[in-house]
């Protein structure tokens, strides 16, 4: 298909029939919430077990990563708001084949993820009401947050804005009270002054590299801030502040936390992956009540990135059907919001709950393993989109440039070879080689069928 047919025509945005009742506020705290995660609560204990004090470090690298891909994200969500975010950017840059592997495999990562984190979600919930069955605590989380999301684009941006709120200030607290025992003036605690730090790299550069992989998954759920942009008041300016803050946000919550649990607690200690880093942390200090209240926040962030990620993905889906790449069905808009999509984006995320509880050694398992990099894939795709589009904005509507990646092209090619760097060491671990190469199976079969369907509609 020749070039001008598939990068030149920018996908069909305009007319949308999608609701804009997100107000600034809204967009700035899911911006803020985003970053705090159900990945930096949870899975950031297995990092810190294999990579000791040094998961600074791999979540410093994984960051720099994270801020070069929310800034090419953000240059093209403010020259171009749309539903579909990189998937939409990848079709104008790149072709309709590119946009559709990267929205569809995203949309089966969000709505996998929406099954594992009711699954967490469930198992706290019950942990609290023992004898209480997990399924019955995921249908109910379930239940309210699809319909939070169809009733209107508003109740899903208040829900996050207080989920996120929360979060914050929960980690921010925790931040304080950190900083203080660590500087021994926290009353009732003693300094552990840099006792926990000595054995920097416990188990060599092979645990520095599972700590980096762990890191780079945990930042997942950012992308989100650049879809919702599109239903906002002032996209442009809303996708513009979210991602000028980003610097200072990843710092402050991923990497300023991790140093301060590997300073508080040894890194080897049981807890930190029994009972998660945060609450072995706040039980280190002492705190009455303190460790149960932070597995409030964990439920928290569970379920606002549950009611995130249904959203995300309605959107994602809404936005690919918009552009002739998915079934008509799914487009339908009631009241500002792709309902049907909404539905269809559920009913998936239900049905993963349901495979792990009748195959989780193989059926489910293969599920985890072929969404295991997708993100990446997706972050390919931005960069890449993001190289093309800058030319072409820089040529024909400079003025759009709201938000410019810095030093251009070289961060950006920078951030494509970290990308290739992760590959390679994903590629030299058992655990993540499978999920690399299932991941790809599922990448090369999105794209046979997207180029098979852009080649059909070029000879219609």
């Amino acid at each position: 298909m020749p070039s001008s047919t598939t990068t030149e025509t920018p996908p069909s945005t305009g007319g949308t029939p999608l609701s804009h009742d997100l107000k600034q506020r809204h967009l700035s705290m899911i911006a803020l919430g985003g970053v705090i995660g159900a990945g930096l609560f949870v899975g950031s204990g297995a990092g810190i077990a294999a990579a000791g004090p040094s998961i600074v470090v791999a979540y410093a690298l994984s960051g720099v990563l994270v801020m070069l891909v929310m800034r090419m994200l953000g240059e093209m969500s403010a020259a171009y708001p749309s539903s579909g975010s990189f998937s939409a950017h990848a079709e104008r840059a790149i072709g309709p084949w590119a946009g559709f592997t990267a929205g569809w495999s995203f949309w089966v990562l969000l709505c996998t993820a929406v099954g594992l984190e009711g699954i967490g979600a469930a198992k706290i919930a019950s942990g609290w009401l023992p004898g209480t069955p997990e399924w019955a605590w995921v249908a109910l989380f379930m239940v309210v947050f699809c319909g939070t999301n169809l009733a209107a684009v508003k109740n899903f941006g208040e829900f996050e804005f207080w989920f996120a709120a929360l979060k914050v200030g929960a980690i921010t607290l925790f931040l304080v009270l950190g900083v203080l025992a660590i500087l021994g003036i926290l009353p009732g605690t003693d300094s552990p002054g840099a006792s926990h730090l000595t054995d920097f790299l416990p188990n060599g550069g092979e645990g520095l590299v599972i700590g980096l992989l762990a890191s780079v998954f945990a930042y997942g759920g950012l992308e989100t801030v650049t879809i919702a942009a599109a239903e906002s008041e002032n996209p442009v300016k809303g996708v513009a502040s979210a991602v000028r803050t980003a610097m200072w946000r990843i710092a402050l919550f991923y990497i300023g936390s991790m140093a301060v649990i590997v300073t508080l607690v040894p890194w080897d200690s049981e807890a930190v992956v029994e009972k998660g880093p945060y609450v072995a942390a706040l039980d280190e200090l002492g705190i009455p009540g303190a460790g149960q209240l932070m597995n409030v926040v964990v439920l928290v962030a569970l379920l606002s990135a549950m009611n995130a990620n249904i959203y995300g993905a309605s959107r994602i889906a809404y936005s690919l059907v918009e552009r002739g790449q998915g079934p008509k069905g799914l487009g339908r808009v009631s009241g500002g919001v792709p309902r049907t999509a909404v539905l269809a984006s559920s009913v998936f995320g239900f049905l993963c709950v349901l495979l792990s509880y009748w195959r989780p050694n193989d059926v489910f398992a293969w599920l985890l393993n072929m969404i295991g990099a997708v993100i990446l894939a997706v972050w390919i795709f931005i960069a890449v989109s993001q190289l093309r589009l800058r030319r072409r904005l820089e040529r024909e509507s400079p003025e759009k440039l709201a938000v410019r990646m810095w030093a251009f092209p070289w961060l950006t090619w920078a951030a494509l070879a970290g990308m290739a760097a992760v590959f390679v060491l994903m590629a030299r671990e058992p655990d993540t080689r499978v999920q690399l190469y299932s991941t790809g199976g599922m990448i090369l079969t999105l794209a046979a069928f997207g180029y098979a369907w852009q080649k059909a509609r070029a000879k219609q």
